[in-house]
């Protein structure tokens, strides 16, 4: 395997407060996504989510006596597209490998994978950290192999039993380099690496129902020292759970560190509910798979058109559509970030502001929108908002036809009972008031009504906000807050 190299400056603002000194974890993932097809790696059994158990099962899965596998192209293109995704090469030979091991839920002994000749090599992802900056993230390979069956030990006292709907589903490993130095950029990461799998559509990204999980390397080292002993921690299947066990990890092997001790490689388990890690078993080393070439298998092969054609059909991907919003729509990246997030978030943003003001769009999407769906539990999907309403109230706000305070009553309007926006304003008679003579004639009454408050303003000009809340307050939201700003700062000469 490729020589661990270290490629990153040690950042002080990383670095783990310890008794003895200061610490640096290092982090490395690999990150387990089943392939989005309808039939398995080497079979044609369904991949359908949610099947009774064993109902998903060929011969091929079972691994009965005689039974050869047979490649699934629709996987083989899914890896291909995923690796163009990461800007990584495209190995145009790879070969399929027996990884020997025994578990009750590998029916055959062995895990077809691949060793060392991967479909994909070295790529690059590219994390947004904020104040940080952009961190790059490099990617080691991406590999096809099959998945297990599943076993079940908490349906019978004395008994386990076994699932194998999952047996020989395709799996792609992204193996990243050791480049992670912090909880906070494995999050980051993780969401980043699911974020280009469902923009590309090979892999949907539900960690709930095991789609995808990362097996995650942490070892701790004194700052810029020579890397430590790491422990791989498996099956994390969310991305919170991510953050707490590397914390947790991090400051195990630190205390034992400190303690003059020594750390052991080994495999662990989080346990969410005591939110530690747990010691699984020693481990192992690649010798220790027996890995041999698949006798049942040819290599893979294929040219620069097929990868070439695969190329052409990419969608646009996260990276270039935060660069075109920030540049087309005048985003801040931070907006644009959120925006491109999610696939569908992304494109119903285009479609409130093609056409409009982009920024005014981005801040009802993300504030309003994304605040009311968050709190009632639902995905863009589900919005009772369409993009085309959204744009509308967007519209009457740049057109003044509306305030943004009249503007959040109309969101609730048509959350709630659904229409056009520009009827509802007209027929609920919530059009903003531009006539400057009827603003004037509120301002004079209120500024007659109150000669104390008029001396303090004129004294301290802030004071203003109050005259400005009394004739929104009189005009029922409806005066246009420029024209009530210019016409106090005249009447009251400020």
């Amino acid at each position: 395997m490729t020589e661990l190299v270290d490629t990153r400056t040690p950042d002080p603002k990383k670095f783990i407060k310890g008794a003895t000194g200061d610490w640096e974890m290092v982090l490395g993932l690999e990150v387990h996504a089943q392939v989005t097809s309808e039939s398995k790696l080497f079979s044609g059994s369904s991949t359908e989510f949610g099947q009774p158990p064993n109902n998903n099962v060929s011969f091929v899965d079972a691994a009965m006596p005689g039974m050869l596998p047979v490649i699934n192209e629709e996987c083989v293109r899914q890896a291909v597209r995923t690796g163009l995704g990461l800007k990584a090469q495209i190995n145009k030979r790879s070969l399929f490998d027996r990884k020997n091991y025994f578990y009750p839920d590998l029916p055959q002994g062995y895990q077809i994978s691949q060793f060392k000749d991967p479909i994909v090599g070295e790529g690059m992802v590219y994390l947004d950290m904020g104040e940080d900056g952009e961190v790059e993230i490099g990617v080691e390979r991406l590999h096809l192999e099959q998945d297990a069956g599943k076993s079940i030990h908490d349906q019978h006292p004395n008994m386990s039993f076994v699932d194998l709907n999952r047996s020989g589903v395709a799996l792609m490993e992204i193996v990243s380099k050791p480049d992670l130095r912090s909880a906070d950029e494995a999050k980051a990461y993780i969401n980043k690496l699911r974020t280009i799998l469902r923009y590309l559509g090979t892999c949907d990204g539900n960690m709930e129902q095991g789609s995808m999980r990362a097996d995650i390397n942490v070892s701790v080292r004194r700052p810029g020292g020579a890397f430590g002993t790491r422990c791989e921690i498996k099956n994390v299947n969310s991305v919170r759970f991510a953050g707490q066990a590397i914390e947790y990890e991090a400051r195990r092997q630190i205390d034992i560190l400190e303690d003059g001790g020594t750390i052991d490689q080994q495999t662990r388990l989080f346990d969410p509910k005591l939110g530690e890690t747990r010691s699984m078993r020693s481990k192992e080393e690649a010798h220790d798979y027996r890995y041999f070439p698949d006798p049942d298998l040819l290599p893979l092969e294929f040219d620069d058109a097929y990868i070439a054609a695969l190329a052409k059909d990419l969608p646009e991907l996260p990276d270039e559509k935060r660069a075109r919003f920030i540049k087309e729509f005048g985003l801040s990246a931070y907006d644009a970030s959120v925006l491109v997030a999610d696939r569908e978030s992304a494109a119903y943003y285009e479609d409130v502001a093609e056409g409009r003001d982009g920024k005014l769009a981005a801040n009802w999407v993300i504030n309003e929108l994304f605040g009311r769906l968050n709190k009632e539990g639902l995905n863009v999907a589900d919005s009772p908002v369409s993009a085309e309403q959204l744009g509308g109230i967007v519209a009457l706000i740049s057109n003044g036809e509306i305030s943004g305070k009249i503007a959040k009553d109309v969101f609730e309007i048509v959350w709630t009972e659904g229409g056009n926006p520009a009827e509802i304003v007209e027929s609920r008679g919530m059009k903003q008031v531009t006539d400057t003579g009827a603003i004037e004639k509120i301002v004079d009454e209120i500024i007659a009504a109150n000669p104390d408050q008029v001396e303090k303003a004129k004294q301290n000009p802030k004071l203003m906000g109050w005259f400005v809340g009394q004739v929104m307050k009189a005009s029922q939201g409806k005066a246009n807050p420029q024209a009530v700003n210019e016409i106090l700062m005249a009447k009251l000469e400020l």
